[in-house]
């Protein structure tokens, strides 16, 4: 009985400049160098790996020579690359998809190239998300179990969105830490609250102590589309990561947003993405991942400030600058914190007291900006 026979229709197209460069790469040879070989000017080898050029009958000859490969392999790439193509510039579905993504910003992000994505706009967005096909980004970006709390005063494009978490990810996949220790990220924790207290380079310490613990902590800057102040999910059974968007870098609502994630890595949730949108109720109040993100509250407050010791001074609190400070001393964090939390829980107006909320510089540890 013959086996079921299968056909490989992506529905991307990959430049034959990309293995081209893979190549070279792997041949200690850089791009000016091949086109001296070639007799070529760098900007016609250049748009070739970027798959603005073609590759003629004269350069196959050569390429063969230089990369060992068959001249016929480049020329079955290159036609194959160019009927894609055309294949897919009938295809408008998937070329309005790729326009969905923030590409403004992963161009001046420097992430992508700008004439590449112009030539190819479906490919060059997968290759982002390391899938090869429009399903498996579906499946892998856009599908995966997420608690999201929507924002009412903001609303996430999901492409963005997605954008922004592989951000992280990539931050997470380029950083080196330690193997998770519950018991040393416990401890991490605890020096970070006492560093809120400090004038110092907090921002710059924090990922430091969290990748001691084995915790990838990284600051993504937002941009259009994405309303979300932080995400915490397990790449890895042994690498869990803690992203945050630190919007306003105001050290109240970033700091709270830190242990909110924390309180999620410190769940073992394993299988979940949190993904907590600004200042926000979760929409189906009775869901599992919304009492998930009420525990991770409740665990937030509790560790910057003990209930005991909250309410006590709460009871006597009289809306001054100066009971603030006390209090925020005697506890070992920032002022800003108590404000933050007195504006929420009203006993403080939403415009009282905002002077004593610092705003943080930017660490240099966040992803590439």
């Amino acid at each position: 009985m013959k086996g079921a026979k299968y056909q490989y229709n992506p529905d991307y197209a990959v430049p034959p400049g990309w293995v081209l460069k893979e190549h070279i790469d792997a041949l200690g040879i850089s791009q000016e160098e091949l086109a001296s070989h070639c007799g070529y000017s760098p900007d016609i080898i250049n748009e070739i790996i970027e798959g603005r050029g073609c590759i003629d009958q004269h350069l196959v000859s050569v390429l063969g020579r230089e990369t060992g490969l068959d001249e016929s392999i480049w020329l079955r790439m290159e036609n194959t690359y160019r009927n894609k193509l055309n294949e897919l510039g009938r295809n408008a579905e998937l070329y309005e998809w790729a326009k969905k993504f923030p590409v403004k910003e992963l161009v001046n992000l420097g992430i992508l190239n700008k004439h590449s994505l112009d030539a190819d706009p479906v490919a060059r967005i997968l290759s982002f998300f390391d899938v090869w096909s429009v399903g498996t980004f579906q499946d892998k970006c856009i599908t995966a179990s997420a608690a999201y709390r929507h924002s009412p005063g903001f609303k996430c494009n999901p492409q963005a969105l997605a954008v922004w978490l592989r951000l992280g990810d990539m931050e997470a996949e380029r950083a080196e830490c330690a193997d998770y220790d519950k018991t040393a990220f416990e401890q991490a924790l605890m020096r970070i609250r006492s560093l809120t207290a400090t004038t110092g380079d907090a921002l710059a310490e924090a990922p430091n102590l969290c990748r001691q613990s084995g915790v990838t902590l990284c600051f993504t800057k937002p941009f259009s589309g994405v309303a979300v102040s932080g995400a915490a999910w397990w790449p890895t059974s042994q690498k869990p990561v803690i992203q945050l968007c630190a919007r306003h870098l105001k050290d109240d609502h970033l700091w709270f947003s830190l242990f909110h994630e924390a309180a999620h890595i410190l769940s073992d949730n394993k299988k979940m993405v949190f993904i907590d949108a600004i200042r926000a109720k979760a929409a189906d109040g009775d869901s599992a991942e919304c009492q998930a993100e009420l525990d991770a509250d409740a665990w937030a407050r509790d560790f910057l400030i003990p209930r005991a010791q909250w309410d006590e001074f709460t009871d006597t609190f009289r809306g001054s600058p100066a009971e603030v400070r006390q209090f925020a001393e005697h506890q070992g964090i920032a002022p800003g914190i108590i404000v933050g939390r007195l504006q929420r829980e009203r006993h403080l107006a939403w415009d009282r007291l905002n002077g004593l909320k610092r705003k943080l510089a930017w660490p240099d540890t966040s992803a590439r900006d």
